[in-house]
C-alpha cells in the first residue's frame, strides 16, 4: 500500500498564471468545491430515495443491487484500465475490499436500515457528526492537527443542521431518544468517517479502475447482509418504485457522487472535504420541499446560511491547495 501523493502534487506556491488566468492551485481548489457540492446534492437525494425504498425493496438487497449494477455499468469503460493495472489491483486487493466494504456496503446498509426505524430529525443531526469523526480519525491515524477555524466552522455547520432537523426549534434536540435506528446511523457515520480518512491509502489507479474495484468491494462486502436478510425471511424484492430507487442509487450516489467525492478529497484532503458533508441534510430538506411538497420556512434559509458560513470559516486558510 502506498500513501497518495496528491497533497504533495498540489502543494506548490501560488503564482500568476499566463494570460491573466488564476493560478492552478486556486483553480483546483475551486474545482474541488464544485465536486463536493454536487456530491452532497446527490447524497441528499439518496436520503430521500432511502425513505422511498421503505416497503418497496429491503435495505440489504438494495445495497447489493446498487453496487452490482454499478460494476456492470462501469466495467465496459474500465476494462482496459483494469487489465493494465491488474498487478497494482491484485497487490492492494485487501485495501480495496476494506474501502469498498466500509464506505460503500456498511455505510449504505446501515443508513437504509436506520431510515426504517428512526426519524428524519435524528438522521440529520447524527449524519452531521461525520466531520467530527473525520477530525478524530485524522488525528488518531496521522496526528493531523485540527485548526481553530475548522473546529469553529464545524460547530457553526452543526447548528445549521440542527436548526433544519429540529424544524426551527433547537430545544427539540434535547428530547432525542437513541434507539435502534439511531445506533445504525451512528455506525454509518463512523464507517464513512474512517473511509474518508483511509482514502489516503488507496492505490494509484485510474479513476475508472478505482471506482470499479471499490464498487466490486462494496458488492462483496454487502453480500453477508443480503444473505442474512434472505435467510431471515425479511428480504423484499423490488417493485416498480423499488427499481426506480435502485436505479437512482446506482447512477447518482454510487457512481457520480463517489467519483466526485474521491477527487475532491484528493485535492483538499479529508478534514476539509468532510465539512461539506453537512450540506447533505440541507439538500435533503430542499428536495423534500420540491419533490414531496413540504413547506419551506425561514429557518431553512437561516440554516443554509449557517452551513455555508461554517464551510467558509473552515476553509479560511493560507494555502488553499494544500490538502490536509
Amino acid at each position: 500500500m502506498t500513501i497518495d501523493p496528491a497533497d504533495r502534487k498540489h502543494n506548490v506556491p501560488d503564482r500568476p498564471a499566463a494570460n491573466g488566468l488564476r493560478s492552478r492551485p486556486h483553480v483546483m481548489t475551486t474545482r474541488a468545491y464544485l465536486f463536493l457540492v454536487i456530491t452532497m446534492a446527490g447524497w441528499g437525494g439518496n436520503a430521500i430515495a432511502g425513505k422511498l425504498a421503505v416497503d418497496h425493496v429491503s435495505p440489504a438487497l438494495l445495497t447489493s443491487m446498487r453496487w452490482a449494477l454499478a460494476v456492470l455499468i462501469l466495467l465496459p469503460f474500465s476494462l482496459r484500465h483494469l487489465r493494465r493495472q491488474w498487478a497494482t489491483i491484485r497487490a492492494n486487493a485487501a485495501m480495496l475490499l476494506f474501502l469498498g466494504t466500509l464506505g460503500f456496503a456498511l455505510f449504505n446498509n446501515f443508513v437504509y436500515v436506520a431510515l426504517i426505524h428512526t426519524s428524519a430529525i435524528n438522521a440529520a443531526i447524527e449524519q452531521a457528526a461525520t466531520p467530527l469523526v473525520i477530525f478524530i480519525a485524522s488525528f488518531a491515524l496521522f496526528r493531523q492537527r485540527i485548526t481553530a477555524g475548522q473546529f469553529f466552522g464545524f460547530l457553526v455547520t452543526v447548528v445549521g443542521v440542527a436548526l433544519v432537523a429540529s424544524h426551527g426549534d433547537l430545544s427539540r434536540v434535547l428530547g432525542l431518544d437513541v434507539g435502534f435506528g439511531d445506533a445504525m446511523l451512528l455506525l454509518a457515520v463512523l464507517c464513512y468517517g474512517i473511509y474518508t480518512v483511509s482514502l489516503r491509502w488507496k492505490p494509484h489507479l485510474h479513476w475508472l479502475a478505482l471506482m470499479t474495484t471499490l464498487a466490486a468491494g462494496g458488492f462483496v462486502g454487502s453480500l453477508p447482509f443480503t444473505v442474512r436478510e434472505g435467510l431471515s425471511g425479511t428480504m423484499q424484492l423490488p417493485d416498480l418504485q423499488g427499481w426506480l430507487v435502485v436505479l437512482y442509487a446506482t447512477i447518482i450516489p454510487s457512481i457520480v457522487c463517489q467519483v466526485l467525492y474521491i477527487k475532491g478529497n484528493e485535492i483538499i484532503g479529508g478534514n476539509r472535504a468532510g465539512v461539506f458533508f453537512n450540506l447533505v441534510p440541507i439538500f435533503g430538506t430542499f428536495f423534500a420541499v420540491v419533490l414531496l411538497g413540504e413547506d419551506f420556512r425561514m429557518y431553512h434559509l437561516i440554516a443554509l446560511a449557517l452551513v455555508l458560513g461554517g464551510i467558509a470559516i473552515a476553509e479560511r486558510r493560507r494555502s488553499p491547495a494544500v490538502a490536509s
